[in-house]
């Protein structure tokens, strides 16, 4: 079946427009015609009419959950013996929105001859070139079940550690928002009304109230430009971020950064050594692999010496050796991964070192989480506490002149 677009007239001459899953234009006739519809045109929906103009403007695509259980639920039919197609045809009904249009496109591609893999690489954003990769080499293999089952495994680990990075995130995040809030309210509400205090007594005030004044004045004063300023800077540095110099220079700064350093790297030998070790398990050739895992680094810096590390891999075939010479794996790493290509369990080898080191990520990212808090919590207490200094300076002084 197919998904068609339609537009019809009402029995009351009112123009109506919508989708239907049928297998031929006639059918999507026969089934306006008992809705007591009348048709205008008929023709396949292509994936751009799917929503409107503001559909697609706030829409977030398919989600990771939804993907994942998308291969979870086609590795277990597969499993239980369900061909593809038919297995195809009853996942469409479990999905709604983005990814069941795609499944409906990707049913009706397999029905004309092609393989799944052809025929999800027509949606990159939803299915990457790893899925796809690893799906061409399991139909190749026979193996396409097995494959679901890593790439399932593989989705869910991904999924994990983005929640924890972005859960040890949100606590400091928020502290660091409660004090931009208490600071802003101190200078726009509190200190106003303790100047014009100061400013009846007319009295000479220390050189830190009279700064935390002039700050107080031009925030009131400004704060729309303030506020716009900083729109355009953050619009301007994400924009800047996108192209390729200033992200390198970013991943640059990055690599310089202690701790974050560390993560950095740590984080690239994961996505390394996972993908790769999956791609060359599932029956992916080297050259290809490393191709793919290469362009999944999100470091540039780290991706462009994993790079040169590849063209020399490809030509004399020795991986830890090469390696090693990009100084991002550490040598327990690279000791495995050259056991595994002396005992022909690279594959094996390589995935031992991303579950390792995944643990080690994770560990980290507690870590971090840990010493960002605290750190925030001290860079709050002394900018509330100059503001509540700067304040009580005036009030003691007035207090000891009158006693």
């Amino acid at each position: 079946m197919a998904l068609y677009f339609y537009q019809a007239f009402s029995k009351d001459g009112k123009k109506v427009t919508g989708y239907l899953d049928a297998p031929t234009v006639a059918n999507v006739k026969e089934q306006l015609s008992v809705q007591g519809l009348f048709p205008i045109s008929i023709a396949p929906a292509r994936q751009e009419q799917k929503q409107s103009f503001f559909q697609r403007l706030f829409s977030r695509g398919v989600s990771e959950k939804e993907k994942i259980l998308f291969t979870k639920q086609l590795s277990v039919l597969l499993k239980s013996g369900v061909p593809l197609l038919q297995a195809l045809e009853l996942l469409v009904d479990q999905f709604q929105g983005g990814l069941r249009s795609i499944l409906i496109a990707v049913k009706d591609d397999i029905k004309e001859g092609k393989s799944l893999a052809d025929a999800l690489k027509k949606y990159p954003k939803t299915f990457g070139n790893i899925y796809v990769q690893l799906v061409r080499a399991g139909e190749a293999s026979g193996n396409l079940e097995k494959i679901l089952d890593r790439l399932t495994d593989y989705l869910e680990r991904r999924e994990a550690l983005s929640k924890k990075v972005k859960g040890a995130l949100s606590y400091p995040l928020m502290q660091l928002g409660v004090a931009v809030l208490v600071v802003a309210v101190l200078l726009i509400y509190v200190v106003p009304q303790m100047t014009e205090t100061f400013a009846s007594q007319q009295k000479s005030l220390p050189g830190a109230t009279v700064f935390l004044i002039s700050i107080s004045n031009f925030v009131r004063s400004y704060y729309l430009l303030i506020a716009l300023v900083g729109l355009i800077f953050a619009v301007a540095l994400k924009a800047w971020r996108a192209t390729p110099a200033g992200k390198k220079k970013i991943d640059k700064l990055m690599l310089r950064l202690p701790m974050i350093k560390y993560f950095a790297k740590m984080n690239a030998v994961v996505q390394f050594s996972y993908t790769l070790g999956m791609l060359i398990e599932g029956g992916v050739n080297l050259a290809e692999s490393l191709d793919i895992v290469c362009n999944i680094i999100d470091n540039k810096i780290l991706a462009d010496a994993l790079y040169q590390a590849r063209d020399k891999i490809i030509k004399q075939g020795r991986i830890a050796q090469y390696l090693k010479q990009t100084n991002i794996f550490p040598p327990i790493a690279i000791y495995l991964i050259q056991t595994g290509e002396q005992s022909g369990q690279l594959d094996f080898m390589l995935l031992t070192v991303a579950q390792n080191y995944e643990v080690e990520l994770s560990e980290l990212t507690d870590s971090l989480a840990a010493k960002i808090g605290p750190l925030l919590l001290i860079v709050m207490a002394v900018v509330v506490g100059y503001i509540v200094m700067a304040v009580a300076l005036p009030i003691m002084n007035m207090s000891q002149i009158s006693v």
